[in-house]
Formats: structure tokens, sequence, C-alpha cells
């Protein structure tokens, strides 16, 4: 008897910094989300296709989902989540081992109450006993009807196999929507910018508000090289010294980082030229989230 085929949309969801970004890009086996320590680091609704022998898992990393901050970029990551969960086969529902708190528990009235949503619990790795397992879990089952518990570490890559199990036995059966080589359905403009926003956070995340976003004014690309140049949006005249460091040491850094990421994605030689534009206030007005490329 022939296996059927399954392929379907997967939110991977949960408050900020519980390593949603790390758990997508390990179960794709590649890095189409970026990291950083810093919380909320993702802005943008993020497809990572993984295709396997009769599976396509088409996931959708998403922010994480707050109501301690107002403001225009808040209001727009969390209808980006919203509307994930609105658009999917199946909900993953990512929490921290041993750490509940109110923005975990805001979330659960967005999840599905169908037998489609699983439970996440990343970094069981810090927790000291089954035990202490145990009653995390089980605190958290009471308030949610989840089909499935699955205790991961996403940065080591423990139980990852079981994850993608649970999940894609709860694939509905179809044609693949991608190409089997098919990492994400973002241009390589768009992870460019992430990639640079990225090591922005890593840098200088501790001392640049989140008033700082990436645009990409350049893209030239051909069979021998790629020409880059990327524009960094900050809010105010005083975070551009930030960003530059003493003698354009940060900057160059954070150039010099991104162009090697750039060149493992594409294989390719890259020239990548960054520079700072100020725009005052552009974070809290949705009519300039919209001109930089937010949803």
């Amino acid at each position: 008897m022939t296996t059927p085929f399954r392929c379907g949309f997967v939110a991977v969801v949960g408050r900020p910094n519980v390593g949603k970004s790390t758990l997508t890009n390990a179960l794709i086996g590649s890095k189409i989300s970026i990291v950083s320590r810093k919380a909320q680091t993702t802005r943008h609704r993020i497809h990572g296709v993984l295709t396997r022998d009769h599976e396509q898992f088409v996931f959708v990393d998403t922010p994480g989902f707050q109501t301690r901050h107002g403001g225009a970029m808040n209001r727009m990551m969390n209808r980006v989540v919203t509307q994930a969960l609105s658009d999917v086969d199946v909900t993953v529902h990512v929490v921290e081992a041993g750490k509940w708190s109110a923005g975990d528990e805001q979330l659960l009235p967005l999840l599905p109450k169908g037998g489609n949503t699983i439970l996440v619990v990343n970094k069981v790795d810090m927790l000291k006993s089954k035990n202490d397992m145990f009653a995390y879990v089980s605190k958290i089952m009471a308030l949610h009807p989840y089909s499935a518990v699955v205790p991961v570490s996403a940065s080591r890559g423990t139980q990852l196999e079981n994850l993608l199990q649970e999940i894609g036995s709860r694939l509905p059966e179809g044609e693949a929507m991608f190409e089997v080589d098919t990492l994400t359905d973002r241009p390589m403009r768009f992870i460019a910018a992430e990639l640079i926003r990225e090591k922005i956070f890593r840098l200088v995340g501790d001392e640049l508000p989140y008033g700082c976003t990436v645009v990409i004014e350049q893209w030239d690309e051909n069979e021998t090289g790629a020409r880059v140049a990327a524009c960094v949006v900050v809010e105010r005249e005083t975070h551009k010294p930030i960003l530059l460091g003493t003698g354009g040491v940060h900057m160059k850094r954070i150039a010099s980082e991104a162009r090697q990421d750039m060149v493992k994605l594409l294989e390719k030689p890259v020239f990548l030229d960054v520079y700072i534009k100020v725009r005052k206030g552009w974070s809290d007005r949705e009519s300039a989230l919209r001109e930089l490329g937010y949803e």
C-alpha cells in the first residue's frame, strides 16, 4: 500500500524569547529565521520548508506575542501571530521549561481548540529532574486541551525527530506546495536584511533600542557574485554612533559577519555596503512600517 503524501502549514508560536526561531531553524536544518538573546528579534511571519519522503512541512515562524508594550510595531507583530494561527493545519506552542508567565497565558485564548495543537517544552536541559518536568507540564495541560506534549532542546537538537513525527501525523494529505530543495518562500533580499539585523542585535542590542530596521536598497546578482547595498534605519541621531562604534568598528563587524552568512547562503562572493539613515518615529507609525516592508 502506498504511503500518502502529507503537506501543510505549521505555526510556531509563543511569548518572546522562548526559542521559536532556534526551533524552526533546527527543524528545517538551515538558518531562515534570525536568532539573538534579545526578545522580539523576529518581526515578520517567515515560512521555512522541510521536505521528506512522504511529508512537506511549511513552518510559520512568528514574532513573540505580548501585550505589555503598545505601539504600532507591537500591534503589527501581534496581528502577524493571530493571522498565522487562523491559516495553519498544526499549531506548535513553544514554552520555556520551568517558566510560565502572563505572556504565556495571554496566548492561550488564541490557540485552536481542536486536536492539532502541540505543546513544545523547549530548553528541557535546564530542568533538574523529571518530577520538575511532570509538575510543570501538568499545570499547563490543565489550562488548554493540547493534543500532544514534546519536550525538546532546540539548541542541542534533542527530541526533534519525535516532534516532527507528531506534527507529520497531523498534516492533511495533499501534494507538495514547494520544490524539494526549497528552504523558504522569502526572497534573498529579505533574508539578507534579516541577517544584518541579527548582527546588530547581537553586537549592540543592549545599547540600541528596538527602533532599528534594515532595508536592502540594491541587489545585483549574477553567476559570479552579488553586490548588495543595505540601509540601516534608526529613529534618532544618537543611535548612529552606537551603531558605528569607535572608528566605525561596530559597523565593520556587523557588515563583515552578515556578508559571511550571505556567502554561505548564496555560495558565491558577496560585496556588501551598509550605511545608516535616521527616520524619526518610524516604528510607531503604521504608514512608515508598511513603507519599510512590514506586513
